[in-house]
Protein backbone atom coordinates (compact mmCIF):
# COMPACT_ATOMS: atom_id res chain seq x y z
CA UNK A 1 0.00 0.00 0.00
CA UNK A 2 2.81 2.41 0.84
CA UNK A 3 4.21 1.95 -2.67
CA UNK A 4 0.81 2.96 -4.07
CA UNK A 5 0.69 6.06 -1.88
CA UNK A 6 4.12 7.06 -3.15
CA UNK A 7 2.74 7.09 -6.73
CA UNK A 8 -0.07 9.50 -5.83
CA UNK A 9 0.73 13.09 -6.76
CA UNK A 10 -1.24 16.15 -7.81
CA UNK A 11 -1.25 16.10 -11.61
CA UNK A 12 -2.32 19.35 -13.26
CA UNK A 13 -1.22 18.44 -16.80
CA UNK A 14 -4.05 16.07 -17.72
CA UNK A 15 -4.95 14.60 -21.08
CA UNK A 16 -8.08 12.81 -22.22
CA UNK A 17 -6.49 9.51 -23.23
CA UNK A 18 -6.53 7.05 -20.36
CA UNK A 19 -3.95 4.26 -20.06
CA UNK A 20 -6.86 1.92 -19.21
CA UNK A 21 -10.33 1.54 -20.77
CA UNK A 22 -12.99 3.94 -19.52
CA UNK A 23 -15.01 1.01 -18.19
CA UNK A 24 -12.02 -0.14 -16.13
CA UNK A 25 -11.54 3.36 -14.70
CA UNK A 26 -15.23 3.41 -13.74
CA UNK A 27 -14.91 -0.02 -12.11
CA UNK A 28 -11.80 0.99 -10.16
CA UNK A 29 -13.43 4.18 -8.89
CA UNK A 30 -16.53 2.30 -7.73
CA UNK A 31 -14.55 -0.47 -6.05
CA UNK A 32 -12.19 1.96 -4.30
CA UNK A 33 -15.16 3.81 -2.80
CA UNK A 34 -16.89 0.53 -1.93
CA UNK A 35 -13.78 -0.66 -0.06
CA UNK A 36 -13.03 2.63 1.73
CA UNK A 37 -13.76 2.43 5.46
CA UNK A 38 -16.50 4.46 7.10
CA UNK A 39 -17.54 5.04 10.69
CA UNK A 40 -20.18 2.55 11.87
CA UNK A 41 -19.88 1.09 8.36
CA UNK A 42 -22.18 3.94 7.34
CA UNK A 43 -21.17 3.78 3.67
CA UNK A 44 -22.25 7.41 3.40
CA UNK A 45 -19.94 8.27 0.49
CA UNK A 46 -21.54 8.82 -2.91
CA UNK A 47 -19.94 9.63 -6.28
CA UNK A 48 -20.90 11.13 -9.60
CA UNK A 49 -18.45 9.79 -12.18
CA UNK A 50 -18.28 11.99 -15.27
CA UNK A 51 -16.45 11.23 -18.50
CA UNK A 52 -15.83 13.30 -21.64
CA UNK A 53 -18.43 15.98 -22.37
CA UNK A 54 -20.15 15.48 -19.01
CA UNK A 55 -16.88 16.19 -17.20
CA UNK A 56 -16.27 19.28 -19.34
CA UNK A 57 -19.83 20.39 -18.58
CA UNK A 58 -19.01 20.32 -14.87
CA UNK A 59 -15.90 22.45 -15.37
CA UNK A 60 -17.95 24.98 -17.40
CA UNK A 61 -20.23 25.31 -14.36
CA UNK A 62 -17.19 26.04 -12.20
CA UNK A 63 -15.89 28.59 -14.70
CA UNK A 64 -19.25 30.36 -14.81
CA UNK A 65 -19.40 30.52 -11.01
CA UNK A 66 -15.85 31.85 -10.70
CA UNK A 67 -16.27 34.42 -13.49
CA UNK A 68 -18.65 36.27 -11.18
CA UNK A 69 -16.18 36.21 -8.27
CA UNK A 70 -12.64 36.50 -9.64
CA UNK A 71 -11.43 39.97 -10.63
CA UNK A 72 -11.22 40.34 -14.42
CA UNK A 73 -7.41 40.83 -14.53
CA UNK A 74 -6.95 37.56 -12.60
CA UNK A 75 -9.52 35.53 -14.50
CA UNK A 76 -7.28 34.31 -17.39
CA UNK A 77 -5.08 32.49 -14.86
CA UNK A 78 -8.17 30.92 -13.25
CA UNK A 79 -9.56 30.01 -16.67
CA UNK A 80 -6.27 28.33 -17.64
CA UNK A 81 -6.25 26.22 -14.46
CA UNK A 82 -9.86 25.14 -15.00
CA UNK A 83 -9.06 24.33 -18.63
CA UNK A 84 -6.38 21.97 -17.38
CA UNK A 85 -8.94 20.10 -15.31
CA UNK A 86 -11.42 20.01 -18.19
CA UNK A 87 -8.71 18.61 -20.50
CA UNK A 88 -8.74 15.35 -18.56
CA UNK A 89 -10.73 12.22 -19.37
CA UNK A 90 -13.13 12.64 -16.48
CA UNK A 91 -13.97 13.92 -13.04
CA UNK A 92 -15.18 12.19 -9.90
CA UNK A 93 -17.47 14.31 -7.75
CA UNK A 94 -17.48 13.09 -4.14
CA UNK A 95 -20.57 13.52 -1.99
CA UNK A 96 -21.68 12.55 1.49
CA UNK A 97 -25.29 11.45 1.89
CA UNK A 98 -26.67 13.56 4.73
CA UNK A 99 -29.70 11.27 5.15
CA UNK A 100 -27.29 8.55 6.30
CA UNK A 101 -25.65 10.95 8.75
CA UNK A 102 -29.01 12.09 10.11
CA UNK A 103 -30.24 8.51 10.50
CA UNK A 104 -27.14 7.60 12.50
CA UNK A 105 -27.62 10.68 14.68
CA UNK A 106 -31.15 9.48 15.51
CA UNK A 107 -30.09 5.89 16.06
CA UNK A 108 -27.07 6.72 18.24
CA UNK A 109 -27.87 10.03 20.00
CA UNK A 110 -24.86 9.72 22.31
CA UNK A 111 -22.61 10.24 19.26
CA UNK A 112 -24.89 12.59 17.32
CA UNK A 113 -22.51 15.53 17.21
CA UNK A 114 -19.71 13.32 15.91
CA UNK A 115 -21.45 11.83 12.88
CA UNK A 116 -20.95 14.91 10.65
CA UNK A 117 -17.25 14.84 11.56
CA UNK A 118 -17.03 11.11 10.91
CA UNK A 119 -18.78 11.65 7.59
CA UNK A 120 -15.94 13.98 6.60
CA UNK A 121 -13.52 11.21 7.53
CA UNK A 122 -15.45 8.82 5.29
CA UNK A 123 -15.28 11.09 2.28
CA UNK A 124 -11.57 11.70 2.86
CA UNK A 125 -10.99 7.94 2.94
CA UNK A 126 -12.96 7.50 -0.29
CA UNK A 127 -11.07 10.33 -1.98
CA UNK A 128 -7.68 8.93 -1.03
CA UNK A 129 -8.75 5.41 -2.02
CA UNK A 130 -9.86 6.55 -5.48
CA UNK A 131 -6.87 8.82 -6.07
CA UNK A 132 -4.39 6.14 -5.00
CA UNK A 133 -6.14 3.43 -7.02
CA UNK A 134 -6.11 5.59 -10.15
CA UNK A 135 -2.45 6.50 -9.60
CA UNK A 136 -1.60 2.80 -9.32
CA UNK A 137 -3.31 2.30 -12.72
CA UNK A 138 -1.18 5.07 -14.27
CA UNK A 139 -3.96 7.67 -14.23
CA UNK A 140 -3.14 11.23 -13.16
CA UNK A 141 -5.44 13.27 -10.91
CA UNK A 142 -5.67 16.16 -8.47
CA UNK A 143 -8.13 16.90 -5.69
CA UNK A 144 -10.13 20.12 -6.02
CA UNK A 145 -12.73 21.91 -3.88
CA UNK A 146 -15.11 24.18 -5.78
CA UNK A 147 -18.04 23.38 -3.57
CA UNK A 148 -20.33 25.00 -2.52
CA UNK A 149 -20.07 27.37 -5.50
CA UNK A 150 -21.56 24.84 -7.92
CA UNK A 151 -23.61 22.61 -5.64
CA UNK A 152 -27.06 23.71 -6.81
CA UNK A 153 -26.10 23.66 -10.49
CA UNK A 154 -24.62 20.15 -10.17
CA UNK A 155 -27.64 18.81 -8.29
CA UNK A 156 -30.01 20.18 -10.94
CA UNK A 157 -27.92 19.14 -13.95
CA UNK A 158 -27.62 15.50 -12.90
CA UNK A 159 -30.88 15.25 -10.90
CA UNK A 160 -29.12 14.28 -7.68
CA UNK A 161 -30.86 13.51 -4.39
CA UNK A 162 -31.18 16.57 -2.14
CA UNK A 163 -29.38 14.70 0.64
CA UNK A 164 -26.11 14.45 -1.35
CA UNK A 165 -23.64 17.11 -0.17
CA UNK A 166 -20.72 17.84 -2.52
CA UNK A 167 -17.35 17.57 -0.77
CA UNK A 168 -14.61 17.43 -3.45
CA UNK A 169 -13.81 16.95 -7.11
CA UNK A 170 -11.10 14.77 -8.66
CA UNK A 171 -10.31 15.53 -12.31
CA UNK A 172 -8.38 12.65 -13.83
CA UNK A 173 -6.76 11.64 -17.11
CA UNK A 174 -3.52 10.77 -18.78
CA UNK A 175 -0.31 12.15 -17.30
CA UNK A 176 0.87 14.75 -19.79
CA UNK A 177 3.87 15.87 -17.69
CA UNK A 178 5.86 14.67 -14.72
CA UNK A 179 4.15 15.77 -11.52
CA UNK A 180 6.12 18.13 -9.31
CA UNK A 181 8.13 16.65 -6.49
CA UNK A 182 6.36 16.58 -3.16
CA UNK A 183 8.01 18.51 -0.33
CA UNK A 184 7.63 17.53 3.30
CA UNK A 185 7.81 19.53 6.49
CA UNK A 186 10.41 18.54 9.08
CA UNK A 187 9.54 15.39 11.04
CA UNK A 188 10.56 17.00 14.34
CA UNK A 189 7.55 19.32 14.23
CA UNK A 190 5.17 16.66 12.94
CA UNK A 191 5.65 13.42 14.85
CA UNK A 192 6.03 12.34 18.47
CA UNK A 193 6.90 8.75 19.36
CA UNK A 194 6.98 7.31 22.87
CA UNK A 195 7.75 3.88 24.29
Amino acid sequence: MLDNLLKRRSQYALGDSLPIPKEEADRLIREAIRQAPSSFNSQSSRALILFGQESRRFWRFVEEALRALVPEPDFPRTQKRLGGFAAGAGTVLFFEDQSVVEELQKKFPLYAENFPIWSEHSTAMAQLAVWTTLADAGVGASLQHYNPLVDDKVAAAWDLPASWKLRAQLPFGSNEAEPTEKNFIDDDGRFLTFG
